[in-house]
């Protein structure tokens, strides 16, 4: 009977230690909202080819009283306005000028849409009136050679950072797609800081930093406006540990900047949108999995109105959500 006793408390200790570990843990790696969330306000689409249906929708961009989507495997851009009524589309599937071969995460700067094409492995400048102006980039693995980029961040002065896929790597660009520099080993996946597992956007925060999606590491990492690493976040350490809870990702698939600062990011197969302070802070999360309102079929990715509002490409329910904050 002694011996009984001593094994009963031996493991009752034990069991209590790992409790204590487990909510240590959760208190450390989990943390808790910061703000309010956001409500649903209307969803439009359906899947198909007419004007206003999609198939695939996979890039967003706000353009003053304008949404432009990205209708994937349509091969075109549909402009909205930012109640859902449709105002015009240009694109058709192909690799010429003007055409698109899988639009994916959408730009607009300076009055200009930069459209990354996943299958025809090139950016492609557009008119906000759908003319194409140039071309940049071609598929390889060099300098300025493109493999499946997922998205790109313009800046001030016309530079192009773009989230090259395949390759594993972040490339800056000169306006006319000569290169600058790379983030990342080109075709070496790691989940080390300033390496990457298939990235797939990237925004510039306020300040000049990078802040790269490192989509199949379960990542968000910022970068200064030097080009140093400044620190990344997602799940414990940031280092290729997936999960549903707050702050984690399973899969992020695009990035955006809002009015003030903020970080939201598309956490695809949680199907969720999350919102990061510029240091990584979580702030909350909307969304949850279904095909009902304000819910996702993986949440592709995102973009932020003026006045906060935002958009959500519903990816397997071929639709657009429109979310505002709460009061």
């Amino acid at each position: 009977m002694k011996v009984r006793s001593v094994i009963l408390k031996g493991l009752t200790g034990i069991a209590g230690l790992a409790i204590l570990l487990l909510a240590v843990g959760w208190l450390v790696f989990v943390p808790s909202a910061q703000e309010p969330g956001y409500e649903f306000v209307k969803a439009w689409g359906g899947k198909g080819t007419a004007p206003g249906e999609f198939n695939d929708p996979t890039g967003l961009a706000v353009a003053g009283n304008e949404l432009f989507v990205a209708d994937s495997r349509n091969g075109r851009i549909q402009v909205f306005d930012l109640d859902g009524s449709f105002k015009r589309s240009f694109g058709q599937p192909g690799d010429g000028p003007g055409d698109l071969g899988r639009p994916m995460n959408l730009t607009i700067h300076d009055g200009t849409l930069y459209v990354p094409e996943y299958f025809n492995d090139r950016i492609q400048v557009f008119g906000l009136d759908g003319t194409s102006r140039r071309i940049i980039g071609r598929k390889g693995d060099g300098r300025g050679e493109f493999d499946a980029p997922g998205g790109v961040a313009v800046a001030l002065n016309g530079d192009l950072y773009v989230a090259d896929f395949y390759n594993h790597r972040v490339q800056q660009l000169r306006p006319d797609g000569s290169f600058v520099r790379q983030w990342g080993a080109t075709g070496d996946p790691g989940s080390g800081a300033g390496a990457f597992i298939y990235p797939t956007d990237a925004a510039l925060g306020e300040g000049g930093q990078l802040i790269v999606a490192d989509g199949y590491a379960d990542r968000v990492q910022v970068f200064g406006p030097e080009g140093g690493f400044s620190h990344k976040w997602g799940g414990p350490f940031a280092m290729n540990i997936f999960g549903p809870f707050n702050g984690w990702f399973t899969t992020v698939t695009s990035v955006a900047i809002g009015p003030e600062g903020n970080v939201f990011v598309a956490d695809f197969y949680n199907d969720r949108v999350q919102k990061f302070s510029p240091d990584g802070t979580f702030l909350t999360a909307f969304g949850e999995t279904g095909d009902g309102d304000g819910q996702f079929r993986h949440s592709i990715a995102v973009d932020v109105a003026a006045d906060g509002t935002v958009f959500v490409a519903d990816f397997l329910n071929n639709r657009i959500q429109k979310w505002k904050p709460v009061d």
